[in-house]
């Protein structure tokens, strides 16, 4: 395997290790609220998933500027890396949006808050699309730990 190959296929692996990482943090934080679990207890797991929203970033822009050139197109590991690079570039910006919508600081309206439900909605499916594009990666790589 061409050594540009090998490049890709560790960023693609890395970028798959940083989205199953960042699905489980988001995923401990979600039930720590659903559980009622102390404040500082939550504050400490969302701590948790936005470093865990960082490394998936560094991880999506590493893989975007890797060379993919030598890659036949036959090559199903390829293909759903691709799929995991979308859905993690989706996430991030679904992400950003709801950090910025829910710091706003202002009188909340009815429909502001319909927005940053929506807003939120939007960020939830899109970490439900990580995880899914993270499986179908990891089931093209059954050789990953």
């Amino acid at each position: 395997m061409p050594a540009r190959i090998a490049t890709l296929r560790e960023n693609a692996d890395a970028l798959y290790r940083a989205a199953t990482e960042c699905h489980q943090r988001h995923t401990t934080y979600s039930d720590l609220v659903d559980n009622d679990a102390s404040d500082d207890e939550q504050r400490d797991a969302l701590e948790m998933a936005y470093i865990s929203d960082d490394a998936l970033a560094t991880a999506m822009t590493a893989y975007e500027n890797a060379k993919h050139g030598d890659v036949q197109p036959a090559d199903a590991w390829w293909h759903k890396s691709n799929m995991l690079w979308h859905a993690s570039k989706e996430y991030i910006r679904r992400h950003a949006s709801c950090e910025g919508m829910s710091r706003r600081v202002g009188r909340q309206s009815r429909n502001r808050l319909a927005e940053l439900t929506l807003s939120f909605d939007l960020e939830a499916s899109a970490l439900l699309a990580l995880r899914m594009a993270a499986d179908a990666y990891r089931a093209a790589r059954p050789e990953l730990e």
